[in-house]
């Protein structure tokens, strides 16, 4: 009824607990981009199908994945292997699948893990699309892609467990510095394709991800958006409320914003002054 995607990168840690939690679908595909470890050792153990390529961008790569993997069923249900999936929601993944009515990808709740508790408050977003029609599902952005759905979206209770931090703080950072680069480079692309904001798409979007893609292109030019951040989670969003978890989430989270600020600043300055241009020092 359901078939199932997994993304990997060397996750011979996290991959099996993933599995297990996806062990009531019949057609599992691990996408692997080359690890190094494990991974696709564990993967072939468990009797999921193993496709590798090299990872390029987000959301190239899953829209390769959704075009090329062989899936055996209409349904397919997309997972990280930090993520494991609930006995309530693999029930409601289930109902949906067989009773969708006019729903071509239904949204399920994500509960981050961090020191021992859920990031109930501190997330800035708690709903993914993560059960679709392949065929009516793409991808935008070169990092944490938007989503973006040809029909109606439906909804499924029961939460989706992530453990971000299951790797530590340390790769947790190093993943995050990676990710800034992209930002920055998408950062670059919307600027250049619309100059200017649509508030109207900002405020009023009647799609959640498209009325998200615009908010993070308005939240990209403000000024001290590190900081904003801090206080969009933490105190706005209640992020206090997460305790000593919620605190170190929205400071990672600020840092992480800051980590884009400086990339897409970098980046700018390498455009507008190549390496090798003529430059003008004037000595005092």
């Amino acid at each position: 009824m359901i078939s199932v995607m997994i993304l990997v990168r060397n996750e011979e840690l996290n991959l099996p607990a993933c599995l297990e939690s996806v062990s009531w679908s019949d057609d599992i595909h691990v996408y692997d981009s080359f690890s190094t470890d494990r991974s696709v050792e564990i993967a072939r153990s468990s009797g999921a199908q193993v496709t590798q390529r090299v990872f390029d961008d987000w959301s190239t790569h899953q829209n390769w994945g959704l075009a090329h993997l062989p899936f055996r069923h209409p349904w397919v249900f997309y997972i990280d292997a930090d993520e494991r999936v609930s006995p309530e929601l693999r029930d409601a993944l289930l109902a949906a699948a067989e009773n969708p009515r006019d729903a071509v990808a239904f949204r399920i709740e994500r509960r981050d893990i961090f020191l021992g508790r859920w990031l109930r408050h501190v997330q800035a977003s708690a709903w993914y699309l993560r059960l679709f029609r392949p065929e009516r599902m793409r991808y935008e952005r070169l990092v944490n892609p938007v989503s973006i759905v040809d029909g109606p979206v439906g909804q499924v209770s029961g939460p989706l467990v992530h453990f971000p931090f299951s790797k530590g703080i340390g790769q947790w950072i190093d993943r995050h510095n990676g990710y800034s680069r992209l930002e920055a480079e998408q950062t670059l692309i919307e600027r250049a394709k619309a100059p200017g904001i649509d508030l109207r798409a900002v405020f009023l979007a009647d799609d959640f991800h498209v009325r998200r893609a615009h908010q993070k292109a308005l939240f990209y030019r403000l000024p001290m958006r590190p900081l904003i951040k801090f206080l969009a989670l933490y105190l706005v969003r209640g992020g206090f409320l997460d305790g000593r978890a919620g605190l170190t989430y929205a400071t990672l989270a600020a840092i992480y914003e800051y980590f884009i600020v400086l990339k897409t600043r970098e980046l700018t300055e390498a455009r507008t002054h190549p390496v090798g241009a003529t430059a003008t020092r004037v000595i005092h």
